[in-house]
């Protein structure tokens, strides 16, 4: 039966570029960036100490998600610490910490426009 989630896809217009960036920027690690047949190529990162990783692949035909809101949210021990850091780093966010009654949460894009949550663990 289920084990858990492998990965979640994350679909981006420029692999070299969404790399750099999750990678650089956000700290992932590299898993596998291989060839995939047609002319496409599989990029799966590692979130050092998650199980669950990220693939930086666009379906042929999901071109539409780029740029989108995901249902994915990145924890973190101190989102208003963790924000200051990435903000450092050059990453945008579309709205700062906000600390809510069931926690704090903010918003960051990556360079595609993609938005995700960045949430207290």
């Amino acid at each position: 039966m289920l084990k858990r989630v492998k990965f979640v896809g994350i679909a981006v217009g420029d692999q070299d570029r969404a790399l750099e960036f999750w990678t650089r920027t956000m700290g992932c690690q590299v898993a596998t960036d291989q060839p995939m047949g047609d002319g496409q190529r599989w990029i799966e990162l590692r979130i050092p100490g998650a199980q669950t990783g990220l693939a930086l692949f666009t379906p042929p035909g999901e071109e539409h998600r780029i740029g989108t809101f995901h249902s994915l949210s990145f924890a973190c021990d101190d989102v208003v610490k963790t924000h200051a850091a990435l903000v450092e780093r050059g990453v945008q966010f579309v709205q700062p910490p906000v600390k809510e009654s069931w926690g704090t949460s903010a918003i960051f894009t990556d360079p595609d426009g993609n938005s995700f949550v960045l949430g207290d663990s």
